[in-house]
């Protein structure tokens, strides 16, 4: 759409519709931001699908990180220039906002999460988790529970099922989900215990085994965003922790096996 209309051009009424056009496009331009965003591992596929839709909505443009919620503390408190956190827990958030990196009445769930046991072979995780018991694989893979929050709730799920002591040297850890994901996809490990958002796709497992984890084996995978310090005067970053509440982000969310 040409946009190099005169004033005189103007006047004329057949040409309004295109001024204004033209004018909504240079206020979304002219107001553009960036927005730096740290995403924990197990969100990226979703947030892949949100960001086009937020950046198409509002003309601001968002910039994503992705990695372990305990390796962006660290980077968050060395001075990283990221202006939100997307969590897969509430106790990172809620320190960084005590310890001053965080605006604390921004933060809010965005999304529960669920854990899978998966192998990227077919018909090898079966419905009951019985190969667990069985023993007969050489390695199972989990996030670092110290650094990522999935990697916790695979801890207490071997702790609950009574079989944490027998499977321990079978373990392999990754930094993230997304490396337990990478370890299991590549059958560097037999299987693993991975984000359900990683391996379902319109709501069915894509491809490989699994068994959904009953939320009774672990503690609740209750994922928080917060604004950051370095996005307090960012508007970007306010519309896009807005944008991640409304519907269209929702459904995405809930698409990928999240609890909302």
């Amino acid at each position: 759409m040409p946009c190099n209309l005169s004033l005189r051009q103007v006047v004329n009424s057949k040409n309004t519709l295109t001024f204004i056009s033209c004018f909504v496009i240079f206020l979304k331009s002219s107001f553009a931001q960036d927005v730096f965003v740290a995403v924990a591992a197990n969100f990226s596929a979703p947030m892949q699908k949100i960001a086009p839709l937020f950046e198409k909505e509002s003309g601001h443009k968002v910039i994503m990180s992705i990695g372990s919620t305990g390796g962006f503390y660290s980077q968050i408190k060395n001075g990283a220039p990221f202006q939100i956190l997307l969590s897969a827990d509430t106790q990172t958030p809620k320190r960084l906002a005590q310890e001053g990196f965080a605006q604390k009445d921004t933060q809010f769930t965005y999304a529960t999460g669920r854990l899978v046991l998966w192998s990227s072979r077919e018909n090898y995780v079966d419905a009951n988790a019985k190969i667990l018991s069985t023993q007969s694989f050489q390695k199972i893979a989990i996030a670092d529970p110290k650094l990522a929050p999935y990697g916790l709730a695979s801890i207490e799920t071997l702790k609950n099922l009574h079989l944490l002591s027998t499977l321990e040297s079978k373990i392999v850890q990754g930094e993230s989900i997304a490396q337990a994901y990478q370890f299991v996809f590549t059958q560097n490990a037999d299987l693993g215990f991975v984000a359900l958002s990683q391996v379902v796709q319109d709501g069915k497992i894509s491809h490989g085994s699994a068994w959904i984890v009953p939320n009774n084996l672990h503690n609740p995978i209750q994922q928080d965003a917060i604004l950051l310090r370095a996005g307090y005067s960012n508007e970007a970053a306010k519309s896009l922790l807005n944008f991640l509440k409304s519907p269209n982000a929702k459904s995405i969310i809930a698409s990928f096996g999240y609890d909302i």
